[in-house]
């Protein structure tokens, strides 16, 4: 993005469905800290984290463990982190095409609807009297 990384933090559960993202500048303690706060605050408290072997992430989570007094097992088993990078390589075949971003707001923007459009397809939004819809209606749902 303007020639500069950036980080996109991803959770799914154990069935796939997504529960949070999050698009950062910094790949650091604080910004992994506020990406597993945001996610606790919407899904409550996890018991089991499968994470890779970031630094950050482990620290994180460690700090909020001793934040909120709560034991949180953390996972570092390659195979199973598979579940998100799986998920994640359908966000990644959308955007790897794209020509890239000049913002990070802009390029916030297009992941919000990316991964939304990807939580529809996946069958993580229903409709308001829970009956099937197309995808396309569940989208223009969303919008009202």
């Amino acid at each position: 993005m303007g020639g500069h990384w950036k980080y996109l933090y991803r959770a799914v559960d154990r069935v796939g469905q997504t529960v949070d993202f999050l698009l950062t500048a910094k790949r650091d303690v604080a910004a992994a800290r506020r990406f597993l706060e945001r996610a606790i605050d919407l899904n409550g408290l996890p018991d089991k984290i499968t994470i890779d072997n970031s630094g950050a992430n482990t620290a994180a989570i460690q700090s909020i463990q001793l934040d909120c007094g709560v034991d949180i097992e953390l996972r570092r088993i390659k195979y199973l982190n598979n579940i998100v990078e799986h998920d994640h390589r359908a966000i990644k075949r959308i955007v790897r095409p794209m020509m890239g971003s000049k913002s990070l707001w802009s390029a916030s923007s297009i992941l919000a609807g990316i991964e939304t459009k990807h939580m529809i397809r996946k069958g993580q939004i229903d409709s308001a009297d829970g009956q099937p819809t197309s995808d396309a209606d569940s989208f223009y749902s969303l919008a009202y």
